[in-house]
């Protein structure tokens, strides 16, 4: 399972790095919208569902303390400031208008991420999920390994994340164009027959459990025990 953060600043090289760590730490946890202004943040609190929020209060346009008014009105999703007003009247202006928790900018980024796990995990009342098994295949998020019968293999990013992808929509058939956008979202220079190379690699690397990968013809790919 996937959960939606929204992260809000304005800064292009700290918002780069915020989404590189969540995406590469959660490995898969994590899906990441972003916004580098009030308006922007603004127009998709109020359309779209968030698990879990991060937001900047001083942007261009609607302010974080505004959003986070409009956020809480519509859900107890957690959100977390993290900015640079440091003196007490923000921190406590923050927490009156719904903040879960207030981050001071500069910050740690493992920490931050360390009070995200935390507050999701609140929010959700239960545990994240860190690994996945489908028959003989297993994969933990945390350390991002990959095990066919309790045996580690080695196994490429690409690879890697497109198993996750199977993994989290087991027996579900995923088609080329579901799998294109998921896991080469950000490259927009590929087409469908990257999807069947990557999945003969895969299958290579899982070696007596590459048969738990089907091929449904005329439609896609899908991941089951047998």
């Amino acid at each position: 399972m996937s959960y939606k953060v929204l992260i809000v600043e304005d800064s292009p090289e700290l918002l780069e790095i915020m989404c590189d760590f969540y995406r590469e730490e959660g490995a898969g946890l994590w899906v990441v919208d972003t916004a580098n202004n009030g308006n922007d943040a603004m127009a998709k609190v109020s359309e779209e569902s968030y698990d879990l929020m991060i937001l900047d209060i001083m942007l261009p346009g609607v302010s974080g303390f505004d959003i986070c008014r409009i956020a809480r009105n519509k859900s107890d999703c957690p959100i977390i400031f993290v900015t640079a007003l440091s003196t007490e009247d923000f921190i406590l202006k923050g927490y009156e208008n719904g903040c879960d928790d207030y981050v001071v900018k500069p910050f740690s980024i493992r920490h931050l991420y360390a009070k995200s796990l935390a507050l999701l995990k609140r929010a959700k009342g239960t545990g994240i999920i860190e690994e996945l098994r489908c028959g003989d295949i297993s994969l933990n998020k945390k350390t991002m390994t990959v095990k066919v019968k309790d045996r580690a293999i080695e196994i490429q990013s690409k690879e890697y994340f497109l198993l996750l992808y199977l993994l989290e929509n087991k027996d579900a058939v995923l088609t080329r164009k579901m799998i294109l956008e998921h896991v080469w979202s950000d490259d927009f220079d590929v087409n469908d027959r990257i999807v069947d190379s990557t999945i003969k690699r895969l299958r290579d690397c899982l070696c007596e459990a590459s048969g738990q990968i089907k091929t449904v013809i005329g439609r896609g790919y899908r991941i089951s025990g047998d």
